[in-house]
């Protein structure tokens, strides 16, 4: 008899491998297995590179022919179709695989369902939806690049007490402390792509890699309109994305092509500047399921005005500054019932400094809503 306890848990087993591979398998999803035979656990893994093996076939290989008449445990519908890597439905049921619980359904088109019903086809017992929220949240990238047509954007904002992200001089080195700073960097790990403002990178020349801790660089991204970075900009490197939206000097499109840029021509809002919903659906067709937002007030308020944001991650020193450039600088609201509301998720301190997690309520309900 299926134990529903016992599935709960194996699947959080699963989930945690799975969330090994954050910030690696980009534009694929974070998979985690666990195989579980009569004497206890005889398989696990997870999905740790692009291209490199699906968490369910390694899985497999480890168990062996422990795997015939054991239950596999995954938080994501194995797959059908054939990508860098052979499907994994297949293999599963060559590997004499009995039960198959898994978290959810797969919502890529290829698959969508289809693993579930070649298994089950095959004579295997398919459980699913066991902890799907939970399933669904650690994949809310690969989610909303396939379901919404672009990343899932979170909004990183250092200020003080007051609200302010820079002084009137534009000054804004180093607002929080070091282990708030620590902290940025192991977001921008974690996600794909990190974006600035052009107005950032005159101010601050910044090179968005990770410093301070062990992580992965993600790609930078910069909103230009009238393609301003100068090529000895320190973003001016290889692999630089530049959305503008400006006729732009053919001398300065060579130039930073030339230094290994990117760049995308988008069409431009109502103020001129880049449209946040057509660079959004560039760069989930460029397979960036994440964005990390770092800008100034210019760019967090257009993002905030437009609700184009599911997370924010607001790190607060414990200070008053005074007048300066605040986070409310970059938008304008008329009425307090129009004001944007955030889920606090965790209030943590960061030796005085506080670390502020929020999701945006529309994007927490979009989550919940498309289970099953």
């Amino acid at each position: 008899m299926n134990d529903p306890k016992r599935d709960a848990l194996n699947m959080r087993a699963a989930l945690s491998l799975a969330l090994r591979g954050t910030g690696r398998v980009s534009p694929n999803p974070l998979v985690g297995c666990v195989i579980v035979g009569p004497g206890g656990l005889v398989g696990w893994a997870y999905h740790g590179e692009v291209g490199g093996p699906h968490a369910e076939a390694a899985a497999l290989e480890r168990a062996g022919e422990r795997a015939r008449g054991a239950t596999l445990y995954v938080n994501l519908e194995p797959c059908r179709h054939h990508g860098r890597t052979p499907p994994c439905a297949p293999r599963i049921i060559g590997a004499g695989i009995a039960r198959v619980v898994a978290g959810m359904a797969d919502p890529d088109p290829r698959t969508a369902g289809g693993g579930f019903a070649m298994m089950r086809e095959a004579g295997v017992e398919v459980t699913q939806g066991v902890l799907e929220e939970r399933c669904r949240y650690i994949n809310r990238g690969f989610l909303s690049r396939v379901e919404r047509n672009r990343p899932w954007v979170i909004l990183k904002m250092a200020a003080t007490l007051d609200g302010n992200m820079a002084m009137p001089s534009g000054e804004s080195r180093w607002i929080t402390n070091s282990f708030s700073r620590v902290r940025a960097h192991l977001l921008r790990d974690a996600n794909d792509a990190v974006m600035v403002g052009i107005g950032t990178v005159s101010a601050d020349d910044p090179l968005l890699t990770v410093r301070d801790t062990d992580g992965r660089d993600p790609i930078p991204v910069v909103l230009d309109p009238s393609l301003r970075m100068p090529p000895s900009a320190r973003l001016a490197r290889d692999g630089t994305i530049i959305f503008y939206s400006r006729e732009a000097p053919a001398e300065i499109l060579k130039a930073l092509r030339a230094k290994g840029c990117i760049l995308y021509k988008i069409e431009a809002d109502r103020t001129g500047r880049p449209s946040l919903e057509s660079v959004l659906e560039k760069l989930a067709q460029l397979g960036v399921n994440s964005l990390l937002v770092e800008g100034g007030p210019g760019v967090l308020g257009s993002f905030l005005a437009g609700r184009l944001f599911d997370g924010l991650a607001l790190f607060l020193a414990p200070r008053f500054s005074g007048k300066g450039h605040g986070i409310g600088d970059g938008f304008v609201l008329d009425r307090l019932a129009d004001a944007i509301g955030v889920r606090v998720e965790s209030i943590r301190d960061l030796d005085g400094d506080l670390w502020l997690e929020g999701v945006n309520p529309c994007s927490q309900d979009w989550l919940s809503a498309r289970r099953g």
